[in-house]
């Protein structure tokens, strides 16, 4: 289960600090060829999900890399759950039924990743 979760979180870990890392830094128009969705949502709330997603990402590796409160990795994988399932929710709304795919990939591996760090944390 040890290896699992960490393949899980460093995978994670790494399209997380990415995407949210570009949410944060560029400017709507460099983020709208790749998200439509951001011309419906003001930036402050982007650049938001930005910073949850990358906090995500350092609370999957950091807290059990140091031992200290490994438990926040359970919750740091349990926020990005919410965040693709809002993520779904957006995409739902805006009629991109067949865009969901990577949402629904990235909610069953943080699913993965809170059910792997309850059975081993």
């Amino acid at each position: 289960m040890n290896v699992a979760y960490w393949i899980v979180a460093a995978l994670l870990a790494a399209f997380y600090l990415y995407a949210g890392g570009i949410k944060i830094l560029r400017t709507q128009e460099q983020l709208r060829p790749m998200m439509g969705w951001v011309d419906r949502i003001p930036m402050p709330v982007v650049r938001g999900i930005g910073t949850l997603e990358v906090l995500g990402a350092v609370g999957l590796v950091l807290p059990p890399l140091t031992g200290i409160a490994p438990g926040l990795a359970v919750a740091a994988a349990t926020g990005l759950v919410l965040v693709q399932i809002g993520g779904i929710a957006v995409h739902l709304a805006r009629g991109e039924a067949r865009m969901i795919g990577l949402n629904i990939v990235l909610l069953a591996a943080a699913a993965a990743a809170v059910w792997l760090g309850t059975t081993w944390l």
